[in-house]
């Protein structure tokens, strides 16, 4: 049997599960299944890498049965291309054989990958937003929480009393800005909002396609906060409007960032790399952010480790490497790129 079985898609195939594959290691993203068996043959790079890892939520359920769909969140190791090491998915689909049989959605199947070493558990605010975003596509209703959310956003129970409104609530509230008066309460409310609520409110957001409306809004907010000098709001600005509809909203505001006094402070750096990498795919704008981290205090720290993660991603990584040979570069990012390879 484990001759036969090439691909975790076969795996899923060959258990006559129905299936769906989701980054979650940067923003949850589904992969479809063509690119999903690309990734799997090690014809194409993973797209998302993080940490030298592909992060993978696969979602699967039995299509002949009406159960509860099982998730799988699973970790593999890419090579430095950004390619899947194929001998660690090899190893994990022997040990889910070994361990539970071809009947991945029977009862025996239950904790028995619990100490698998390729799954790992998300954290808190990947795990709501994850919930959040399947009963969306399930077209399940929201958990308990929803309702109390949806009362705390209209600003009805006041907005410093946040401390009973649960994460998981804030991220169906998130997932469902088309229902309901959600995105309006949202409007009305931001401005107002506790960094106690804006931060896991941005943290699920990041994950959202949200309206140019809301990014236009967000702008202006984000816009006075450079002013301000508040690199806390200003990075929930930055996540909310990562993965915007309106991404030319999104690129406004980080090339604002880029040429504003706080343009070197490592929060706001790091939020770039990490939740608006696919802007920073334009080398221009690359070089500019770049030479921002070499002026960062912090050097030491900050520069390598934006530099290996970045020069990972795929779209990137040759802007990235065309960056080293670049001749008009600043005195302090030439320094900074030679003491990576000192």
């Amino acid at each position: 049997m484990t001759e036969q079985i090439a691909t975790l898609g076969q795996l899923l195939d060959g258990a006559g599960t129905t299936w769906r594959v989701f980054d979650i290691g940067r923003h949850i993203t589904k992969l479809d299944k063509k690119q999903f068996l690309a990734i799997e043959q090690a014809q194409i790079p993973y797209p998302f890498p993080l940490a030298g890892h592909a992060w993978l939520a696969i979602q699967f359920w039995d299509s002949k049965a009406s159960s509860e769909p099982y998730v799988w969140f699973l970790k593999f190791p890419v090579d430095e291309q950004s390619k899947l090491v194929c001998a660690s998915r090899d190893h994990f689909a022997n040990m889910v054989i070994e361990a539970i049989g071809n009947d991945l959605t029977g009862s025996q199947a239950d904790g028995k990958l619990d100490n698998n070493p390729y799954v790992f558990t998300p954290n808190a605010n990947k795990l709501a937003a994850f919930n959040a975003q399947l009963k969306v596509l399930l077209k399940q209703p929201a958990s308990q929480y929803y309702e109390y959310s949806q009362l705390y956003f209209s600003g009805k129970l006041g907005f410093d009393n946040w401390q009973s409104v649960a994460v998981q609530g804030i991220a169906d509230f998130a997932l469902r800005l088309d229902d309901d008066k959600n995105l309006a309460a949202l409007q009305n409310a931001w401005q107002q909002l506790p960094a106690e609520v804006l931060q896991p409110l941005s943290a699920m957001l990041e994950h959202v396609e949200i309206p140019p409306s809301l990014s236009e809004q967000l702008l202006s907010y984000a816009q006075q906060t450079i002013t301000q000098k508040d690199t806390l709001a200003l990075c929930c600005a930055l996540r909310a409007m990562s993965k915007a509809q309106a991404q030319t909203l999104t690129a406004q505001l980080v090339d604002t960032i880029l040429h504003s006094d706080i343009a070197c402070e490592s929060d706001v750096l790091q939020t770039i790399a990490g939740r608006c990498f696919n802007l920073l795919s334009d080398p221009e704008r690359l070089h500019i952010f770049m030479d921002n981290c070499a002026h960062q205090q912090q050097i030491e720290e900050l520069f390598p480790s934006i530099f290996a993660d970045l020069v990972a991603i795929p779209n990137i990584r040759p802007h990235l490497l065309g960056l080293l040979r670049k001749e008009n570069r600043s005195e302090t990012l030439a320094r900074a790129i030679g003491r990576l390879f000192s």
